[in-house]
This record gives C-alpha cells, sequence and structure tokens, in this order.
C-alpha cells in the first residue's frame, strides 16, 4: 500500500461463474484513494461498478488482488473479520435509506453503537454530532424516520455512517429516491463532509451527480476505463 492511501485496489478480478464464455465481473482494477478525496465510482448498468462496491464495502470478497483498507489488507480475510471492518471503518449510506421506520432518528443514528464498547451518554453525544454535522434541524430528531421527508432520512442515513468515525463513507446512488432538488441538498451535505475532511466514495451512473466529486472514475466491461483525476493521471 502506498504511503498516503487509505484504500488500495490491486488487479482485482471478481468471477462469478467458473466456467463459460462469460466475462468476468471485474478484469483486474487497480486504484487508490487517498485520505480526504470525494471519488465518484461511474458506469452504466452491468459496467461491474456495483461489483467494485461490493468488494470496497467488505460485502464480497474478489477472486483474485488484492485490497488494502485504512492499513489492513481485508481482501484475506475471513466473514466474522469482514463484519468487523464493515462495522467499524465503513460507513454505508444506500439509496433506500435502511432506516428502522418505527424508530426515532436518534435511535437509528445511536443503531450502529450498540453493540460496541461506546458507553451510553457518549453514544447520543457522537449521534448529536452527527446530525449536526448533516445539517438536520434538532426538532426532528426524536421523531420517528417514517415521519420525515425523504431528504431528512437520507440526512439522518449519512449521520448514522458518520456515527463510528470510519475510514471511508460509501454511498450507493444515495440520490436514487429523491427529486432534483432534494438529491441536490444531499450531495452538497456530502461536498460539507468532504471539506471536513471525510473520504467520501459515491457509486452513481449519472454525470450529474458524479460532478460534485473532485475525482471520477469511469468503469466499463469490468475495466477502469477512464481515471484522470488520480495522481500521475489516467489508469
Amino acid at each position: 500500500m502506498t504511503a498516503t492511501a487509505i484504500l488500495e485496489v490491486r488487479d482485482l478480478v471478481k468471477i462469478y461463474r467458473a466456467a463459460g464464455d462469460e466475462p468476468p465481473a471485474l478484469g483486474g482494477v487497480s486504484m487508490s484513494i487517498e485520505p480526504g478525496e470525494f471519488v465518484a465510482i461511474m458506469g452504466p448498468s452491468g459496467s461491474g461498478k456495483s461489483t467494485l462496491m461490493n468488494i470496497l464495502g467488505c460485502l464480497d470478497k474478489p477472486t483474485y488482488g488484492t485490497y488494502t483498507l485504512d492499513g489492513v489488507d481485508v481482501s484475506s480475510l475471513d466473514d466474522e473479520q469482514l463484519a468487523e471492518i464493515r462495522a467499524s471503518r465503513i460507513g454505508f449510506v444506500f439509496q433506500s435509506f435502511n432506516l428502522l421506520p418505527r424508530s426515532t432518528v436518534m435511535r437509528n443514528v445511536v443503531l450502529p453503537m450498540i453493540y460496541t464498547k461506546v458507553p451510553v451518554r457518549e453514544r447520543e453525544e457522537r449521534a448529536a454530532k452527527a446530525l449536526t454535522a448533516v445539517g438536520l434541524d434538532e426538532s426532528a430528531w426524536y421523531h420517528k424516520s417514517n415521519e420525515l421527508s425523504g431528504g431528512q432520512m437520507q440526512r439522518v442515513a449519512i449521520a448514522r455512517a458518520l456515527v463510528n468515525d470510519p475510514a471511508i463513507v460509501l454511498a450507493d446512488e444515495p440520490t436514487g429516491n429523491l427529486d432534483t432538488h432534494t438529491g441536490e441538498i444531499i450531495l452538497d451535505t456530502f461536498c460539507t463532509l468532504h471539506e471536513q475532511g471525510r473520504t467520501i466514495v459515491l457509486i452513481t451512473h449519472e454525470n450529474d451527480v458524479a460532478k460534485h466529486a473532485e475525482r471520477v472514475v469511469h468503469v466499463r466491461d469490468g475495466v477502469i476505463v477512464d481515471d484522470a483525476g488520480a495522481q500521475g493521471g489516467a489508469a
């Protein structure tokens, strides 16, 4: 792993079928991301970006290749160890929010810390800090999540992703269920977090979403076809 990279993948290959003529989902992907970068991984349906996202999120393992996150070679870890990495080093933001609808905003944000050693009082302090960071008004904190607008729910989801101070925030099509105006507000939230030093990896197929990132990685047919924002030029 390079001295400064927080995330680095080398020669990632993912094969879902060992036999037949179907090409690999990933055909040898290499890239690195520096701390504090805001990177969009972009590609059409079937390009391999979702497979790459699943590996970066430790939801799947590569068939070949290495993946180092925050100094740990996660490509060699077992399922229990990967679950620990997901809980402690990756903050997930999904298109569908994935909130508990009958639980309060505060409860949803505290949830990732319940099975940790974080004291109860500190959990709420960290949740409040995260909710403030994403700009959600305190008057909404004790409402149930199903009483919120789509934009408010996504802010809660982003706050939940921040509470364990992850190495990276991984956002999968985070504006996919939002109208254009609300989507812009959410993307502005990511830009603000980036300005505060957060490392963000955003998966999208939309140019209007990707343009908010400082670097765009284009994936097609399982390989990176353009990464002009990387140090040293295109991959």
